[in-house]
């Protein structure tokens, strides 16, 4: 399952690291989480203007662009998309016409939209997408205007952020239409970004959170040891992989990066022994993930000294060894009495 970045779209938009990242279908796949963001308000005080006013008199609007951030983006192909828009779409919408001229050096613009690497505060909130001024009265237009947006989204999305903030500099706010740009909630993707496949390191840090559920396992104690040789041999500095990891066991799965847990039957394919999953997030919307948040690994039907070395190989699969070949000695062509052996003590010599 592949979700796109979910965004709240405003005057303001600021992350919300903390959602839980979406269920796997397929624990033999790579599904994909939710990036949360949020937009939280529009600045500026409203002062209710005339239905069909155009706080910006007659003339077109003058739009300067200013490259803050040094991108050396083609940003003016995108505001001229967005101005386009509410030239065709303000007079329904705002309920008066509009007429933009795009001029990105203009020396005297009446609105200038800044590309910024990060927004200024926008009404309190941080680490914005985007952030402008709510205009509803000529009094409030005080030239030239700048409206803020992020540098860090693909060109759709940038359009679409664009469209949003200049909305709310012709009066509109989050309960007006049109809905698919205005509204509260939308969809941003950002520039694209490594999968996670081709990172060195695909997790966001070196610190892992391990849950164990052993309920179903023969021997829990003797499982919960043997998931402990596992992650031991990690935090020693297993060949080939990053020797800086760390694994803290934790009480709920919910606070956990691994969890492991044991069944009676194989949620991936028939007669396996084990199956391993990845979670991530996919902020560029390209169907891939590009950083992990998650490894699940479910052992079935397991003798107890096989434990630790299918929570190992799996581990090396969540560190980004999807090949066999890649992964630490151990894991490589072992046989049925190397997998029940202390492999943990000779695997790294």
């Amino acid at each position: 399952m592949t979700l796109a970045l979910l965004v709240l779209l405003s005057g303001c938009i600021s992350p919300l690291s903390d959602d839980p990242p979406a269920s796997v279908d397929d624990p033999e796949t790579t599904a994909n989480a939710a990036q949360r963001e949020r937009v939280e308000r529009v600045t500026g005080t409203a002062v209710v203007a005339a239905d069909g006013e155009n706080p910006w008199g007659s003339d077109p609007i003058v739009v300067g662009i200013e490259d803050a951030a040094g991108t050396d983006r083609d940003w003016e192909p995108l505001v001229r998309e967005a101005t386009a828009y509410w030239e065709e779409h303000a007079e329904r919408y705002a309920g008066y016409g509009v007429d933009y001229e795009v001029r990105p050096n203009a020396t005297d613009p009446d609105l200038v939209i800044q590309f910024v690497p990060t927004v200024p505060e926008c009404d309190g909130a941080a680490d914005a997408a985007g952030c402008a001024p709510l205009i509803t009265d000529r009094r409030q237009v005080d030239r030239p205007e700048t409206v803020f947006v992020r540098t860090s989204f693909s060109d759709e999305s940038t359009v679409l952020v664009v469209e949003h903030e200049l909305g709310h500099t012709l009066g509109l706010d989050h309960e007006n239409a049109p809905r698919e740009v205005m509204a509260s909630e939308s969809v941003l993707y950002t520039t694209a970004r490594p999968n996670a496949t081709d990172r060195e390191f695909p997790w966001n840090d070196p610190e892992f959170s391990v849950y164990v559920d052993a309920t179903n396992a023969s021997d829990p104690e003797g499982a919960r040891e043997q998931v402990r040789h596992a992650f031991d041999y990690y935090e020693r500095g297993a060949p080939g992989m990053p020797d800086n990891l760390t694994f803290e066991f934790v009480d709920d799965p919910a606070n956990a990066d691994v969890v492991v847990k044991f069944a009676d039957e194989p949620p991936c394919s028939p007669n396996a022994a084990s199956c391993g999953a990845t979670r991530g997030w996919d902020p560029d919307g390209d169907g891939a993930v590009e950083t992990y948040s998650d490894l699940e690994v479910v052992l079935v039907d397991l003798d107890t000294e096989a434990v630790g070395w299918h929570v190992g190989y799996w581990m090396a699969f969540g560190l980004g060894a999807e090949n066999p070949a890649e992964m630490p000695p151990p894991f490589r062509d072992a046989s049925y009495r190397d997998r029940r052996s202390e492999w943990w003590e000779t695997g790294d010599e």
